[in-house]
């Protein structure tokens, strides 16, 4: 008889460590770019998981993240669900005093923070009574200066995790994995909840033919922010099927995308309208090896019909997409 398993976030980074324990998560930040096998995102993302429950966290409650899309970023979607505890990815680019409201509503506990967004954090620090601590994402030996507190250095709470934490066994997949917010266009954010089970069927989604065909044979670059809908899904789904990751950081340019997409062989990436319109211009100033590139996903708005057709005469197959 077929066995029933529950389809839970951490059974999707166990495949990738088993399977794929050499293909590469390439992650640039505003220092440096890193670069790691899948067994090594594992690793850190147990690290992780065993900091945060050294830290107080327990299931069903709330971890938020203010981050770009980094690997310390891709440890967190995993780590938090992975302990049954909710990742609350916060749309930074949300009014400070909407931010506040989320985070408070939401009843986030900790808060995980790219350095270049502590001061974001600290202008509304009074108002967040429910998180008691704040972990700082930076890619320096010490603690920026901040007036958070109680606050911790990202790899240091790793250095001291464990690297063959286990990570929650028997996890209800239809209880909460993550959570975001909308833009706020009437009143205040809501808030939406993805429970485990639907985030893996997301992801096995986009590996069929009709929508990203993506597999282990692709190079994935997530551009839409993992701050929001779960960047589309894709951190989640290149996991699953064993993509090569390319996650291009802070404050990319159009520039900085096609060095990436031309370096790593990038063979689909995933963005809005304006960052292709910027790309195209880009190309038109500057010439780029993008043979590696094989189809592009649009979505967040209508793509228009001449940024589709500039794709297409250089083989590449835009894919206009309306994304949950």
């Amino acid at each position: 008889m077929m066995m029933n398993v529950p389809l839970t976030i951490s059974s999707m980074m166990e495949r990738a460590e088993k399977l794929f324990s050499k293909k590469e998560i390439v992650s640039r930040t505003h220092d440096t770019i890193t670069t790691l096998t899948y067994k090594q995102l594992g690793e850190r993302t147990r690290r992780l998981s065993s900091a945060l429950k050294k830290l107080g966290i327990k299931e069903g409650e709330r971890v938020g993240t203010l981050a770009w899309n980094h690997h310390r970023h891709v440890e967190a979607y995993f780590a938090i669900p992975g302990i049954a505890s909710v990742l609350h990815t916060i749309n930074i680019r949300l009014s400070p005093q909407h931010i506040s409201y989320i985070i408070q509503h939401a009843e986030d506990r900790i808060l995980l923070i790219d350095e270049d967004l502590v001061p974001l954090v600290e202008n509304i620090q009074s108002q967040l009574s429910t998180v008691q601590a704040y972990i700082i994402m930076t890619d320096k030996d010490e603690l920026p200066n901040t007036t958070l507190k109680p606050v911790y250095h990202y790899e240091k709470l790793l250095e001291e995790g464990d690297p063959n934490f286990q990570f929650v066994k028997d996890i209800d997949e239809n209880t909460p994995a993550g959570m975001c917010y909308t833009s706020a266009t009437t009143g205040n954010p809501k808030g939406v909840v993805y429970t485990h089970r639907s985030t893996v069927l997301h992801c096995m989604a986009l590996g069929l033919a009709d929508t990203a065909a993506l597999s282990e044979s692709d190079a994935a670059m997530a551009i839409v922010p993992m701050f929001h809908v779960n960047a589309w899904g894709l951190p989640f789904a290149a996991t699953w099927f064993g993509s090569k990751q390319v996650l291009p950081g802070p404050m990319f340019t159009p520039k900085i995308l096609l060095e990436m997409i031309q370096s790593e062989k990038v063979t689909l990436a995933a963005g809005v309208p304006t960052i292709w319109l910027g790309v195209l211009q880009e190309l038109e100033n500057n010439s780029y090896d993008l043979s590696s590139m094989t189809r592009i996903l649009c979505g967040g708005a209508a793509a228009p019909k001449s940024v589709i057709k500039a794709f297409e005469q250089n083989t590449m197959f835009l894919s206009s997409m309306h994304m949950v």
